[in-house]
């Protein structure tokens, strides 16, 4: 009630200023324009008015308030996720780097695989309990620029990680990968299967001598020699002799096939050159020269006279034949007796000599001598008188001459 009272009495008074009134001199009309130009307010309307002001101020005091609580809370989640990311992330890289102090304990057979890099061999490791994590493998295989080598190592569980890298790149501790070199015989090949293998060498003598049914294709007439490719191979592990040489067969018949070479008996003929290339020069430069002889003394007429297939028909070395050796016609790899190819390759040929045998060079050549047995450095004639002034250049008593 006191209220409305306060508004009815506000509503109908007015306040005046005493110092209002006209100033001498000055026009009634004049006066009576600035009154009506500037009436006086009521009350009300003036309470009204600072109410209006206090609270358009309250209110914007709240929305700045308000604007900066949230700022102040966003900022406080930002902070807080933001610690929490960089935590994380520092703790998943502590993981990703772990490592064990070594030296470990246990025994754990592992194997490097032919043609696997340090990060599918670091997964491998990290699952055998060997190293506690990838990186810190990859790490210290970078830091001492170490490759690692295919084979079956002894190590333990828990060890460091720069202690298993140097063991993964010490070859001499690999054991259970047979490395087939170009130029090697499969009499050699064999020996080292059943060495690293543990698989008894009678095992793989039965499978090279029993005529390679479902193993060698028709052209090699039952004969393995020339018919393995060089390369890394893992029996460790393998459950049998031929199960090994049939991967060995397999992978050169694939190579064979990648390289375009000529199938069924020209695929045979195509080998037997390429190995003896292989045995008698020892660069790629003259892998093809060797062959285009071949081929120049057989459409001749004229024995090969190889002293390289003349050793292998007997199980020996060029440097250990005799006189008597050489001239022993029975020996059907006696190619300075007996015309034209002998009846297999002599060893297994390295790609850069079947690619040489497969396109060999245009040439005149019947005959070459290796004119110096440290370099290998080997010279081409087309005459015989050609060929003895090479002989005469030839200064060791241990001659590779033709």
């Amino acid at each position: 009630m006191a209220d409305d009272f306060r508004d009815f009495f506000e509503e109908r008074s007015q306040w005046t200023d005493p110092d209002s009134s006209v100033s001498s001199g000055g026009s009634p009309h004049d006066a009576d324009s600035g009154a009506a130009q500037d009436a006086p307010r009521s009350r009300r309307e003036i309470r009204k008015s600072k109410e209006r002001k206090r609270t358009q101020l309250l209110t914007r005091i709240i929305a700045i308030v308000v604007v900066v609580a949230v700022i102040i809370g966003l900022a406080c989640v930002g902070y807080s996720k933001l610690r929490s990311w960089r935590e994380a992330r520092e703790k998943a890289s502590q993981a990703l780097t772990a490592d064990y102090p070594g030296p470990g304990s246990g025994k754990v057979e592992f194997t490097v695989e032919s043609g696997e890099g340090p990060a599918e061999v670091g997964n491998k490791l990290v699952k055998a309990q060997i190293v506690k994590s990838q990186g810190a493998f990859t790490s210290a295989v970078a830091a001492n620029n170490s490759t690692l080598y295919p084979g079956t190592y002894e190590l333990k569980k828990h060890m460091a990680s720069a202690d298993v890298v140097a063991i993964l790149s010490d070859q001499s501790k690999a054991t259970g990968f047979l490395q087939v070199k170009a130029g090697e015989r499969v009499s050699q090949v064999i020996a080292d299967a059943a060495r690293l293998s543990g698989i008894s060498a009678d095992d793989f003598n039965a499978v090279i001598n029993g005529g390679g049914a479902g193993i060698l294709p028709d052209e090699a007439g039952g004969k393995f020699e020339g018919w393995f490719e060089p390369g890394t191979y893992n029996v460790k592990n393998r459950g049998s002799a031929s199960e090994i040489i049939k991967e060995m067969v397999d992978k050169r018949i694939e190579k064979l096939d990648a390289l375009g070479a000529p199938t069924g008996a020209d695929r045979q003929k195509m080998l037997i050159m390429a190995s003896i290339a292989e045995s008698e020069v020892n660069s790629d430069e003259y892998y093809g020269k060797v062959v285009r002889v071949i081929l120049n003394r057989i459409a001749k007429n004229m024995p090969l006279g190889m002293d390289s297939t003349v050793a292998y028909g007997l199980g020996t070395t060029a440097d250990k034949l005799t006189d008597a050796m050489l001239a022993d016609a029975s020996n059907p790899y006696n190619t300075r007796v007996n015309q034209g190819l002998p009846p297999t390759p002599i060893s297994n040929p390295g790609e850069s000599a079947i690619k040489a045998a497969m396109n060999p060079p245009e040439g005149d050549w019947l005959y070459f001598v290796t004119v110096n047995l440290t370099t290998g450095e080997t010279k081409f004639a087309a005459t015989e008188d050609e060929f003895w002034k090479l002989r005469d250049e030839y200064k060791s008593s241990n001659s590779n001459a033709y």
